[in-house]
């Protein structure tokens, strides 16, 4: 038997809801044979983090290198990456590979507006890994970032979009919430824009939502689904995944990736 393959090069969380662990399940659920590349090791859980511990650049490079020489993948995920050493190894492999279906999940600032990565760590992942992209999938305060225009409205987010697809050369699904829109998410690509309109699901436990979104975006293309496909069947996913309403945790807990098992 032969399956499509993905890779997700991320942290991981020790509590299963997010980072690779998130990765690993999307992918699977959304039936693709998933590898890992692991940035950190992270000590949390639903309540918050209480410790990193960042791998070396070259230890990083060991793993991407096993992993392409042996099992090439159909798509590659990249998720939180702290800092600069390791945004450089990841773009260089990649560019050395001539990896295909780059899904960039550009996390830099958490749900509580703090910075998550140092601004050398941007300029890197701005100038090295967003040329790469397939798409990359900001939420409205990366693409603030990214773009350098404030996000208030939907028009707001179509020149966001808009902007950093021209500069990086990349597809854009720039997603909604943060109180503008009821997580309608917004692609723009090939200089066409298409909103997915999205209902917002009554759920607190949403960790891991960016996590997944954009692994099971990188699943679909690595089975040849064309980006538009790609996005609205993750979109479907993860809809299915937050409607199971699994709770577990004291905190904002983790969704039910493998809810398809139990309908």
């Amino acid at each position: 038997m032969i399956m499509k393959t993905a890779l997700t090069i991320a942290g991981s969380d020790s509590c299963g809801g997010a980072g690779i662990q998130a990765d690993i399940k999307t992918m699977t659920m959304n039936g693709v044979y998933a590898m890992s590349a692991i940035t950190a090791l992270t000590a949390q859980n639903t309540v918050g983090v209480t410790g990193i511990s960042e791998v070396s650049p070259d230890f990083l490079m060991k793993q991407l290198d096993a992993v392409f020489s042996d099992i090439f993948p159909d798509a590659v995920k990249t998720g939180m990456l702290s800092g600069e050493g390791l945004i450089g190894v990841i773009a260089e492999r990649l560019s050395f590979y001539k990896a295909k279906n780059i899904v960039v999940d550009p996390v830099m600032i958490a749900t509580s507006g703090a910075r998550l990565i140092s601004e050398n760590a941007v300029k890197t992942l701005k100038e090295r890994l967003l040329p790469l992209a397939t798409v990359v999938t900001p939420n409205i305060p990366e693409a603030e970032v990214l773009s350098g225009i404030a996000i208030k409205t939907p028009e707001d987010m179509e020149k966001a979009a808009k902007a950093i697809a021209e500069e990086y050369g990349c597809a854009v699904l720039l997603k909604g919430g943060h109180s503008i829109n009821d997580a309608n998410d917004l692609l723009y690509a090939d200089g066409e824009k298409r909103w997915f309109k999205g209902k917002r699901i009554d759920n607190p436990n949403t960790h891991g939502t960016g996590c997944t979104l954009s692994s099971a975006i990188a699943a679909n293309l690595a089975k040849g689904y064309d980006l538009f496909t790609s996005v609205e069947r993750a979109k479907e996913y993860i809809s299915g995944a937050l409607a199971a309403m699994l709770d577990l945790g004291k905190g904002s807990g983790p969704m039910n990736h493998a809810y398809k098992l139990f309908e």
